[in-house]
């Protein structure tokens, strides 16, 4: 009995070795498998950061995709197919998909506007024969642009003292003499035209004050860049009342858009990290707000109240707005932006680029199709995005959801398809309104003037200087907005802003500055200003 137990235990074992090494082979093909699939993607990532380093270094940085022919005509045919639509009589194109080309200026043209001196040749022959030898029978003539120096000038204001002749006896002498011209800063030696001028330098043209220092020391007044920081300063708080008017417009908007980036300030041993935040009301204001912290109280110190369509990314410190949970616990709308969703897919596409690229496809749809009503009204814009731009979205969370199953965890690609599914909500918010933007361009447009600043003047020197920042930022970005022209804005603001009345403040912000300033009133205190008129190149006294 024990020998036919031993032998079937024997029996077994032989029986079931083959099975176990079996089991032990398919664990370890998982496990190298596994491992390969880890490397590879390990591979994959640092190429894909090799790839960015090198556009960072030597490229550019647009995010431009060009999709691949087949998939251009398999993914695009709602907007090809709306683009050949006929549209009806009398109404304007349901889409139109522009070539998106911009005319550049050659440079060739001379403007006309531009000041005319004429230089006149007489050949040697005829200077030596006199004039009266010849008759003129033509000319030739050519043009070029030279540049000669404005400079500084000094203008004294001389105001007489005068009494009047037939005085009685008795009477006491009465002098009269006229007021001192009413000036930006009382006081100040610096004319309206000059602190505009310095202003935007420093904001416009990105100078820092010590490279202004040096500009005017060659001009011939070595003014410190201390003093210009306290004019800037006097300025700020003179045009607070009319950036506080523009805020409170702005927030009365339905649609606003957000964004923020990072900022030093200087301090005693290291700089602190503080941020500029920036608020685009779409067609009125472009406003910029400095803020110590990036935090849902910073938030809340220049959104507060708001209950519109708010478009920003996705970071959290905008989340209180939407569920309410605010001071006076106004909601707004989230609005996602696909320009952000977009970014996220152009990060995978060296990573994954077949999937990547379907997605960006996908995305690209919606892009031409707003592209061909922007000159659309919000209402029949609305019409287009339901015909349209509807089917278009649900084609790509259909995608979305159909591949993201399939896609390996922590990978560029899992970023970009888990944001658009987290972002579903907000990203299809913009179908419900057609005055929302599908994305937040147009504050990062606003914002690249800080950031392009910063590689100058690298910090900020206290929230002072800080606020007298973001205040003429606001006004510099507002005239782009509007295409006002910053310097001659700036030097006329500086002259009605002292005596305006405080109700009314909010007509010389650069949305209403071409119809404020076409009033005949203002026309008048305008040009009868001698400090404008010096600037002008007009003599200092009317008439």
């Amino acid at each position: 009995m024990l020998r036919v137990t031993s032998e079937l235990l024997t029996w077994r074992r032989v029986e079931t070795q083959p099975q176990n090494n079996l089991e032990t082979l398919e664990t370890q093909l998982a496990k190298v498998t596994s491992e390969r699939d880890e490397y590879a993607q390990l591979a994959r990532l640092l190429r894909e950061e090799l790839e960015r380093v090198k556009r960072g270094l030597m490229g550019p940085s647009r995010e431009r995709f060009v999709a691949d022919g087949q998939l251009s005509l398999a993914v695009l045919a709602t907007a090809l197919e709306a683009s050949t639509q006929a549209a009806p009589p009398n109404e304007e194109p349901a889409v139109v998909v522009p070539s998106h080309k911009r005319k550049k200026p050659t440079g060739r043209c001379i403007p006309e506007n531009l000041p005319q001196v004429d230089i006149e040749t007489v050949p040697e022959d005829v200077q030596r024969a006199g004039l009266d030898a010849f008759v003129r029978i033509g000319e030739d003539v050519t043009q070029q642009v030279e540049r000669r120096a404005g400079g500084l000038v000094r203008v004294r204001t001389v105001r007489g003292k005068y009494v009047p002749k037939d005085k009685p006896q008795d009477a006491p002498v009465q002098v009269l003499v006229a007021p001192p011209p009413e000036l930006p800063i009382p006081g100040g030696m610096a004319g309206p035209g000059l602190l505009a001028e310095t202003v935007v330098r420093r904001w416009q043209d990105h100078l820092p004050l010590h490279r202004m220092e040096s500009i005017y020391a060659r001009e011939g007044w070595e003014i410190p860049r201390s003093t210009m920081c306290e004019w800037h300063i006097k300025l700020a708080k003179l045009c607070e009342p009319l950036v506080s008017a523009m805020w409170k417009d702005a927030l009365a908007q339905d649609v606003l858009l957000t964004d923020a980036t990072g900022v030093l300030v200087q301090a005693q041993e290291k700089c602190k990290r503080a941020h500029f935040f920036v608020v685009v009301a779409p067609g009125r204001h472009a406003l910029f707000r400095f803020t110590p912290k990036h935090t849902k109280q910073a938030v809340d110190g220049f959104l507060k109240g708001y209950g519109g369509y708010l478009v920003a990314d996705a970071h959290t410190v905008y989340d209180h707005l939407y569920n309410g949970d605010t001071p006076d616990g106004a909601t707004a709308v989230e609005c996602g932006c696909w320009a952000h969703c977009r970014r996220y897919f152009f990060k995978a596409l060296l990573a994954q680029p077949e999937m990547a690229k379907t997605g960006l496809a996908l995305i690209k749809t919606l892009f031409e199709l707003e592209r061909g009503w922007q000159s659309l009204s919000a209402e029949k814009r609305q019409v287009q995005r339901t015909e349209h731009s509807t089917p278009a979205v649900t084609r790509f969370f259909a995608w979305v959801d159909e591949v993201r199953p399939t896609v390996l965890a922590e990978t560029p690609m899992a970023a970009a398809l888990n944001y658009a599914n987290n972002q579903r909500e907000a990203l299809q918010r913009f179908l419900e309104d057609g005055r929302t933007p599908i994305h937040n361009n147009d504050s990062e447009r606003a914002l690249r003037r800080q950031a392009v600043g910063r590689k100058a003047w690298l910090f900020v020197g206290s929230d002072d200087g800080a606020f007298a920042n973001a205040t003429f930022v606001s006004l510099l970005a507002s005239c782009q907005m509007h295409r006002v022209e910053p310097w001659g804005y700036l030097r006329d603001l500086f002259i009605l802003l002292p005596s305006w009345p405080a109700n009314r403040v909010l007509e010389l912000s650069p949305l209403h500055w071409q119809q404020t300033i076409s009033r005949q009133e203002v026309a008048a205190k305008l040009d009868a200003n001698p400090h404008r008129r010096v600037t002008l190149g007009l003599p200092p006294t009317p008439g």
